[in-house]
């Protein structure tokens, strides 16, 4: 198991370098062009992907145990949030920065194209990687056809509940961090994905990302498509709306102060 994870880290840390090496170039070379957002974009959730299929093959074929998995998580998340250079690498992510008004509603819709392309991308690259067996677990993994198992591990409404509440809870960590210096933020969102990941791994894989989902998780048996949309798709985009509806009208409509009333004083003539 040692030999495995030592490989996998090596894995993780080549998608990361060349990842990011990849941004800048393209940063670069598009520089003027309006396109160099929806490159880095669609760089970055190749990146995220990837890092994701082969942290899951660790904990599945693997075997790691959940503590060190969770490291993982945590380290990952952090490279994620250090290299991004402004991308999102999540549809819900671009949904709210766009009902924010950061984004156009155009560019949030080329945005979360790009986060799907990059999905799409990474799930046909990773068995490539695997097929030339770098490691006993990607050797194992190959001969059981790449294959793998869904995930879900509840009822459809608990664990499209469960994906909503992690997405709620990451997001409110990320509303509630916006005036923190990033180096000391992308710890905060860390932390708060870590744990979501600890909290409902064990019933959906704690995905909480439409694109990623995608990626890891819709070529699974199990369930069939729609049933992985309810999920991984509309369980996040709720808990994102929940938590940017509550925390941007619900929450200031309750903290106002409410306005004195000026009441007529009555005054009563004597005789």
């Amino acid at each position: 198991m040692i030999a495995d994870v030592a490989v996998s880290l090596s894995v993780l840390a080549v998608v990361v370098l060349l990842s990011d090496v990849t941004r800048r170039l393209l940063v670069r070379g598009l520089a003027g062009t309006g396109l160099s957002s929806y490159a880095v974009e669609l760089v970055s959730t190749f990146q995220l992907c990837c890092c994701t299929h082969e942290l899951k093959l660790l904990s599945e074929v693997g075997g790691i145990p959940p503590q060190l998995a969770l490291t993982l998580t945590y380290v990952t998340s952090v490279a994620h949030g250090l290299t991004f250079r402004g991308a999102v690498g999540n549809p819900c992510g671009a949904l709210e920065l766009a009902y924010r008004a950061r984004f156009s509603g155009g560019c949030a819709v080329r945005r979360i194209a790009c986060q799907f392309a990059a999905a799409v991308a990474a799930r046909a690259a990773v068995p490539v990687m695997w097929g030339m067996g770098l490691s006993g677990m990607h050797d194992r993994h190959k001969l059981l056809g790449f294959r793998c198992v869904s995930a879900i591990h509840a009822t459809l409404p608990e664990a499209a509940a469960v994906e909503l509440m992690c997405a709620f809870a990451v997001q409110t960590v990320i509303t509630h961090t916006q005036s923190v210096e990033e180096r000391y933020r992308v710890h905060a969102i860390a932390a708060a994905i870590t744990t979501a990941v600890y909290a409902g791994g064990s019933v959906t894989g704690a995905v909480f990302n439409p694109a990623l989902a995608f990626s890891t998780q819709f070529s699974c048996s199990g369930n069939s498509f729609l049933e992985y949309c309810f999920v991984y798709w509309l369980g996040p985009l709720l808990g994102m709306m929940s938590s940017v509806l509550l925390f941007n009208k619900v929450t200031p409509a309750f903290s106002r102060k409410p306005s004195p009333l000026h009441l007529p004083l009555r005054t009563k003539k004597q005789t």
